[in-house]
């Protein structure tokens, strides 16, 4: 059985950090392409990075360049998004997401849409505050 679990939110203050996690069960996650969305209250939910399967390339919406980070640990089945600067407009419920498997190499040059994705966790809520 499929299955991905969010965890790491929380409260924090604009400039703060937190790691976000997203464990992986009943899948390989190497051979998948792992993204992370977010949605605000009112909003719709939009791609926040993405890293590819295999050689593990990782794409960035704009808004987060710079400031945040997605990595893989295949031995754990674990994605991670570091966000590092956290902004006021950050405050959202945070995804991942899985589509795959891939055998051979997939060039991503921007987050896919969400319909792209399969597998999906059930998210965790990152709220920026003073």
């Amino acid at each position: 059985q499929v299955q991905l679990v969010e965890s790491g939110g929380g409260l924090v203050q604009p400039g703060g950090s937190l790691r976000l996690s997203c464990a992986a069960s009943g899948f390989t996650l190497g051979t998948y392409a792992i993204g992370w969305f977010r949605q605000a209250p009112g909003k719709e939910r939009e791609g926040v990075s993405c890293i590819s399967p295999n050689d593990g390339v990782a794409v960035y919406t704009d808004s987060v360049k710079g400031r945040f980070t997605i990595s893989r640990d295949n031995a754990k089945n674990t994605v991670y998004l570091q966000m590092n600067s956290l902004k006021p407009e950050d405050t959202a419920v945070y995804y991942c997401a899985a589509t795959g498997p891939f055998h051979a190499k997939v060039v991503i040059t921007s987050v896919p849409s969400i319909y792209e994705f399969d597998y999906w966790g059930q998210g965790t809520q990152v709220t920026v505050s003073s």
